[in-house]
Formats: structure tokens, sequence, C-alpha cells
């Protein structure tokens, strides 16, 4: 019988629970991301989040990838010290973070910064703070189209802010972000019908903005769901000829969430948790070595992560370091059988590891890629 192509010649010598990956995946994954720009790099933005490894920073880099999206100033020092020449925060720097992102810039003068902003608070502090120290750093005004997490509405009080950090001493203004990570609508043609619902508004406001003098460099839009509708939007410079960034995370490792919804993204498993039975605590039953630390946990129970090779177990309980699912194959499993899982959701999942084992020519060798952005102590 054929092996499934994750399955791990030497996987008795892992411990579990670890997290694997597969380079070969990751690069495959890549290069369906630039052919999904039409093959123009400059069109792409991945999010570090997902994967927070320099040796994923390195392949992107190696496929002529040159910018990068983080969340948070560890992942931006771990892209600087990678090499990535031009590096967004897409997150409104606060209170020490200022300082830091400040700090971070004068370490690595090759490197082109750029962060969010949504309040005129905040552009007036960061101007201030890096006009103390002759430095200046790229803004993007993040723009709410839909999700109302963070960002501003297009309107009178977005335009005033753009405005605001255009006659601000130390900072330029560049462009504008839009993430519309509220759009998880599963078909593709609905997808696409809410995609230009939030992006009708923006285009008018860019209009407006050139209209009025100010110059918007680029936008930079868009995660893992409508990846492919931004995408267009890059390819065909719909959205006022300018330069248009795509910027999703999850198509690097892919996951079982993402597989699941949104079938028409071509992208492929390149990361997976290699777990064992713990116990056989009553008929029907089996627990894995899988907990709350292990597999990220925000979802609903039967949204934690899939098995391949159990299809229909069906999780009932998850504790720090459990997770009990229920199958009518549990007489046919033994305490101490290996299974692979494909976590519902990678990005956090990956934060709860400090290493991935890697895993080549189906055979784990002893290579591993620590996670080194998921420190946050990085750079007091």
């Amino acid at each position: 019988m054929n092996c499934p192509w994750y399955s791990v010649s030497n996987a008795n010598e892992i411990p579990s629970p670890s997290l694997l990956v597969w380079p070969d995946q990751v690069e495959h994954n890549i290069g369906v991301m630039v052919e999904t720009v039409g093959g123009n790099i400059e069109n792409l933005r991945p999010h570090v989040k997902t994967h927070k490894m320099s040796e994923v920073m390195q392949l992107q880099l190696d496929a002529g990838i040159t910018r990068c999206k983080c969340a948070t100033i560890a992942e931006m020092e771990m892209a600087a010290e990678a090499g990535v020449p031009d590096i967004l925060m897409a997150y409104q720097p606060i209170g020490p973070n200022i300082s830091r992102l400040l700090e971070l810039s004068m370490r690595y003068p090759e490197t082109t910064f750029s962060a969010l902003v949504d309040d005129p608070n905040i552009v007036d502090t960061i101007s201030r703070t890096f006009e103390k120290a002759d430095r200046s750093l790229q803004l993007l005004v993040d723009v709410d189209c839909g999700m109302h997490r963070t960002g501003i509405e297009t309107g009178d009080d977005a335009f005033a802010l753009c405005q605001r950090v255009v006659d601000s001493p130390a900072v330029t203004f560049t462009g504008l972000h839009i993430y519309d990570g509220h759009n998880q609508i599963q078909p593709i043609d609905e997808r696409k019908t809410k995609f230009n619902e939030c992006l009708k508004p923006v285009e008018a406001f860019v209009k407006r903005l050139v209209h009025a003098g100010i110059s918007v460099g680029s936008i930079v839009g868009g995660g893992s769901p409508t990846f492919g509708l931004h995408a267009r939007e890059a390819e065909t410079g719909a959205v006022a000829d300018i330069s248009y960034q795509c910027s999703p995370g999850t198509t690097l490792f892919w996951d079982a969430g993402t597989q699941t919804s949104f079938t028409d993204l071509p992208f492929s498993t390149a990361a997976m948790l290699l777990t064992r039975v713990l116990s056989r605590p009553s008929s029907g039953r089996l627990c894995f070595d899988l907990g709350h630390k292990a597999v990220a946990a925000e979802n609903p129970i039967n949204k934690r992560v899939r098995f391949p090779d159990l299809p229909d177990a069906n999780p009932v309980l998850q504790s720090e370091e459990h997770l009990v699912v229920e199958t009518p194959k549990a007489a046919d499993v033994n305490v101490g059988d290996l299974f692979y899982g494909i976590p519902w959701h990678i990005c956090p999942t990956v934060a709860l590891h400090q290493e991935a084992l890697i895993i080549r020519d189906g055979r784990f060798s002893g290579e591993r890629w620590a996670i080194n952005a998921r420190n946050r102590r990085i750079l007091i």
C-alpha cells in the first residue's frame, strides 16, 4: 500500500506533539502566489505572522519577493535580520512600540520601514519621535472597509488624516491599507460581490485624494481568502493605476480551515502536527497529546484540527495537553499510535511551538527551524 505524501519514514524518532514543515511544499505555495499576481512580484507583500521563521523569509527572498507585512516588532526584526528590504508594520504602533520602531529603523538603515495609522494623535507622536532623532518613517492610513476591527472609514475624517500625515514632519504618506478579513464567504461569486462592495468606496476615496493633489503611492490589500480578488486588482491596475500589493499569509503553509472553506485557492498543505494516541479512555474514544498548547483553540472544538487518516474523528473535549475524539475506529487504534493533524488555523498554531522539524524527501534529518519571531521580547 502506498503511503500518503506526508508520511515521515522515521516518524517514530520524533517526539509528539511536534510541528512539521515541508520546505518543498512551501516553495510550491510561494510559486502559486507569484502565479496568482501574474508573475509580477512587485504586487506581493506576504504576511509574516503565519510562519515567523527566518528560513521561510529566505525562501521568499530567493523567489524575488522583497516586501513583507508584519504585526509585531519581533516579526519586523526577524525580517530585517533576514535582509528583507521593505517591511510594513500592519499594526498601528502605540506606546513604547513607537520608540522601538525608531530603534529598529536605526539598527537597520538599509531597510525601508513603514507602519499603519488611523488616529491623528498617533501620527503626531510618531512625527515628534522620529523628528527628534532626525529619522523618518513611511505611513499608510488604515482604511476600515467593513471589518470594523481597526482603521478609519473613508470620508472627511480619513481625508483629514491623510492630509495630516502629508503635512507632518519626519513622516511620509505612502498610501492606504485595506483588510477585508470579514469577507469569509465560501462561494467565490458571492465573495467577489462582497469584495466589490468593500472596494468601491476605497476607489472613490483614492480619486478624491488624487484630485486634491495627494499622491497615493500604493494600496496594500487583503489576506488569504480574497487574495485572488486583490491580485486581479493588482494585475489590472483598477484602482487609479497605482501600485497594488497583496498580502496573504496563510497561503504559505495553508491549513484545514482555508482548505475546506476556499476550494478555489490552489495552495497545498505545507505544515502539519505529529501527534500520538495518549489513551483510550472509553469505548469509541481516543485521547491525543494535542491540547490547547499544541494547536490553536480559538475556534469551536470541531474546528481545531483535522486528521487525514481518521476523517471521521469527532473532537469532544480539549484541555491544555489533551484532545479527546470519538470515532467508530477507536477499537482499531492502539495507545502510542502515530497520526498527522492539519491545524484548522495554522497561524496561531505555529506561534505555540518553539521550532519546526523539517521534512525533506519523506524523512526528518534533524534540521530544525526556530520560530524566532514568536518572542515578543525581542528589541526592548
